[in-house]
C-alpha cells in the first residue's frame, strides 16, 4: 500500500533543528531566555506592525485580545459560526459574554450583508453604542475569522463595524501570510486591519511553534495589557505582586526559536500552497460536478491554508468520500459542525445560515501540507476522480 498521505502537518528542517538546539543547551528552554523578544520582532516586522505578543496558543491569544478590549459579561459579540469552535469560546464564555452568530458568505468567511442587516434590523444605537433589540445587551464587537487563509472583506466589514461603533477582531489564526495587494488596505496583513487580530502557530497551520500564538494591535496600550496578562499580571518580579488575575499564556523559548526558523521559510510554503492548490483546481474543478472552492485573490494574496472540496453537485457524499479515501491511504475531514449546534450555544441568535449550513454538509478539506509533493497532490486527485 502507498504511504500514508497525512491532512496537514509540520514542515521542520535543520534549520528548526538548529535554533531550538541552541535553546536547549543553553539552558534556557522555558519563559525565559531572548528568543521570545527576537520571534515577537521578527513577527511584527513580517506583518509590517510596531509590536506582536506572542502567547502559548491561538486561544490564548483571542482570550488575551477579548480582555484588552473590555468585553465582559453582559455584552454580545457578533461572531461566525461556520469556524472552529476556539474562534468563539476565548472572545464569549471565557469572559462572560454572548455570542450572536452570523452566517458566511461565498468566501466561508462572515457575510458582511448579513451583519449589516442585524445591526440594522435587529439592534437600536443609543448613545453611540449598538443594542440587541431583543436581548437589551449591548453589542460590543464584531469577530472576523479570515477562513482556510481567505481574505474576509475586510473593507466592507470595517466600514460596518466603525458605523455602529464596534470593536473589530481579526482572527487571523488560518491567515498568517494572507494580505491585500490591491484597494484601500493594500499591502497590510490579515489580522492587522481591525482593532486587535491574532495569530496561531498550531501544528498544523501555515507555520508552528508546535503551539503557539500572537497578538497584534493598533492600540498600544490594549497590547501592553495583553503581554501583561499573559505574564500572570506580575507587577513586581522579586516579591511576587500581580496587580489583578492573570495567566501563564508566554511562550516558550524552544517555541520561539522553532517560529523564527519557520518564519525564514513561510513565504516558500505559500508559494508551494499556491503550486498544490493549482494542481487540485486544474485536474479536479468542474470534473464529475466537482468543484475546488476559490480564494479571494483579485485583489489579495491568500496563503491558501486548508483546500475546500464542494461535493454538492457531484452527488457524491461527504462522509462516504471521507471513508473512501482514508481507505486508500488520505485523510481528509469535513469542514466543522457549526458552532450554534455545540453544546452550551443552542440557546444564543442566530441569523442568516443557509450557505453556512450548505458548506457544512458539503464541504471535504483535502491535504495540505507545505510538504507535501505535487505526485502525492495527484496520487489524491486519482482517488477522488474514482470515487
Amino acid at each position: 500500500m502507498s504511504a500514508f498521505i497525512p491532512l496537514s502537518v509540520p514542515n521542520f528542517g535543520a534549520r528548526e533543528a538548529e535554533l531550538a538546539g541552541e535553546a536547549i543547551t543553553s539552558g534556557w528552554v522555558s519563559t525565559s531566555g531572548g528568543k521570545v523578544t527576537e520571534f515577537e520582532a521578527s513577527l511584527a516586522r513580517y506583518l509590517g506592525v510596531e509590536r506582536a505578543v506572542a502567547c502559548n496558543a491561538g486561544s490564548s491569544a483571542l482570550h488575551l485580545a477579548a480582555m484588552a478590549a473590555g468585553i465582559g459579561r453582559g455584552d454580545e459579540v457578533i461572531v461566525p459560526t461556520l469556524t472552529f469552535i476556539a474562534a468563539v469560546n476565548p472572545l464569549t464564555r471565557y469572559v462572560g459574554a454572548e455570542p450572536v452568530f452570523i452566517g458566511c458568505d461565498d468566501s466561508l468567511c462572515i457575510d458582511p450583508d448579513a451583519v449589516e442587516e442585524f445591526c440594522r434590523t435587529r439592534c437600536e444605537t443609543r448613545d453611540g453604542k449598538l443594542y440587541n433589540k431583543a436581548t437589551g445587551a449591548h453589542v460590543k464587537a464584531l469577530e472576523v475569522v479570515h477562513v482556510f487563509g481567505n481574505m474576509a472583506d475586510m473593507a466592507r466589514l470595517t466600514e460596518i463595524a466603525r458605523r455602529y461603533g464596534l470593536i473589530l477582531i481579526e482572527d487571523a489564526t488560518e491567515a498568517l501570510g494572507t494580505r491585500y495587494t490591491d484597494g484601500p488596505f493594500a499591502g497590510k496583513y490579515a489580522g492587522t486591519i481591525g482593532d486587535i487580530g491574532c495569530y496561531s502557530f498550531n501544528g498544523n497551520k501555515i507555520i508552528t511553534t508546535g503551539a503557539g500564538g500572537a497578538v497584534v494591535s493598533n492600540h498600544p496600550h490594549w497590547l501592553e495589557h495583553a503581554k501583561h496578562l499573559s505574564t500572570q499580571a506580575k507587577t513586581d518580579l522579586l516579591q511576587f505582586l500581580h496587580d489583578e488575575v492573570g495567566y501563564n499564556y508566554r511562550m516558550t523559548n524552544v517555541q520561539a526559536c522553532l517560529g523564527l526558523a519557520q518564519l525564514e521559510r513561510l513565504e516558500g510554503f505559500i508559494e508551494h500552497k499556491k503550486a498544490l492548490y493549482d494542481h487540485y483546481a486544474a485536474r479536479l474543478d468542474g470534473v464529475k460536478g466537482l468543484r475546488i472552492l476559490p480564494f479571494r485573490t483579485g485583489d489579495a494574496r491568500p496563503n491558501r491554508w486548508f483546500f475546500s472540496l464542494y461535493l454538492k453537485d457531484s452527488g457524491l457524499e461527504r462522509d462516504a468520500v471521507i471513508g473512501k479515501l482514508q481507505a486508500r491511504g488520505i485523510q481528509t475531514r469535513p469542514v466543522w459542525a457549526l458552532i450554534h449546534e455545540q453544546a452550551d450555544y443552542p440557546r444564543n441568535e442566530v441569523y442568516c445560515l443557509d450557505k453556512a449550513e450548505d458548506y457544512r454538509q458539503n464541504i471535504v478539506n483535502l491535504p495540505c501540507s507545505t510538504n507535501l509533493s505535487l505526485e502525492d497532490c495527484e496520487r489524491v486527485c486519482q482517488a477522488v476522480l474514482d470515487l
